[in-house]
């Protein structure tokens, strides 16, 4: 049963679908049945380039196709509404991050993966970076101690012809926020994966050097976890030509490990790729310093083995989803994982308003 083909189906064809596009045509898990935009000629290119049938309507894809499990690659205020249609079809669904752009959404979102008996992921392809996978399988060894110090800095850039590539960025009525909603959804969830659950959350959201845009380029936050553990958090697009995105998690015994996920600018799908490997930067358990280098070299090497390094990991992700689907377990990441990626952005554009400590 669990090598079984699914029969899969893509929503919205912009720019981050080419990635899960080209995962659905060659899986050997996915039989790729249709592609669904409301610009039937979007859709049709996509038909011509991977194969399945071309929709403009979700309904229509799902009865004449019987798609089983839904990607879906719309703006994010878009994200609920597709997603509850095909779940009310029976369709499993993984949505690209965020999750949704409000709490209400997730919800919803939650509640109609419940009453069907379905699954909802959420796709969170940095957790498969081998260095981050090293600091997760570290952190859960015990290898710090309990984790008491978190801190994430994306200092990175996105310049105006990427706000004017589509006409829904940069908006709060159809991109549902800015740096927070759209960039920063992975290192917000890498935060929490490693840390633990929020409890209490300040900080400021502002617009720095962006004045074509509504929403805001840049953010920095103070966050308390239910562990006691507290973290800082600074995320920008205001760096030009783009430096690196970082995390890091300090433990109770001193020791601490850390990963450079980016280097310059994050990508952008269908516009650019990784400008360089994930790496660890830093590595100080004790008894194991020796390796930071030879992390390093690992992944340095991996990378030039990769064609493309953000459509592997994609690729592997949904691999993963499709495997459990036809297996009948838990996906890797289900959407609860995602609702706290966007309960935590709340509390911080909450706390920028209200000029108070949230609490979660």
């Amino acid at each position: 049963m669990s090598g079984r083909r699914i029969r899969t189906a893509l929503v919205g064809c912009g720019k981050v679908a080419s990635l899960h596009a080209r995962a659905l045509a060659h899986l050997p898990q996915s039989e790729f049945v249709a592609v669904i935009d409301t610009d039937l000629a979007r859709a049709t290119a996509f038909h011509e380039r991977y194969g399945p049938a071309p929709f403009t309507n979700l309904s229509d894809a799902l009865r004449q196709n019987k798609g089983e499990a839904v990607f879906l690659c719309t703006p994010h205020p878009l994200h609920a509404s597709a997603a509850i249609l095909a779940m009310d079809h029976g369709a499993h669904v993984l949505v690209e991050k965020p999750l949704a752009a409000t709490l209400t959404d997730c919800d919803n979102m939650l509640a109609a993966a419940a009453r069907n008996g379905v699954q909802l992921g959420i796709v969170s392809q940095r957790r498969l970076y081998e260095p981050v996978q090293r600091m997760k399988l570290a952190i859960d060894a015990g290898k710090i101690g309990k984790p008491v110090l978190a801190a994430v800095a994306m200092f990175s850039w996105r310049d105006e012809a990427y706000y004017r590539s589509d006409p829904w960025r940069g908006k709060w009525a159809t991109e549902g926020g800015g740096v927070l909603v759209n960039q920063s959804p992975h290192h917000l969830d890498l935060l929490q994966w490693f840390m633990g659950g929020v409890t209490e959350v300040s900080g400021i959201a502002a617009n720095l050097n962006h004045p074509y845009i509504e929403v805001e380029d840049t953010a920095a936050a103070t966050i308390r976890f239910a562990s006691g553990g507290i973290a800082s958090l600074i995320v920008s697009l205001s760096q030009k030509p783009g430096l690196y995105t970082k995390i890091h998690i300090h433990g109770e015994n001193g020791a601490s490990v850390g990963a450079e996920t980016d280097s310059g600018a994050t990508f952008i799908a269908g516009m650019s790729g990784q400008a360089g490997p994930p790496l660890n930067d830093l590595w100080t358990i004790p008894g194991e310093e020796h390796l930071l280098a030879q992390f390093i070299a690992e992944d340095r090497a991996r990378f030039e083995t990769l064609p493309d390094s953000a459509e592997h990991y994609h690729a592997l992700e949904i691999a993963n989803f499709l495997a459990a689907i036809a297996a009948n377990k838990p996906v890797p990441v289900p959407g609860a994982e995602g609702r706290k990626v966007v309960a935590l952005f709340d509390a911080i554009y909450r706390a920028s308003r209200e000029k108070r400590v949230v609490t979660l």
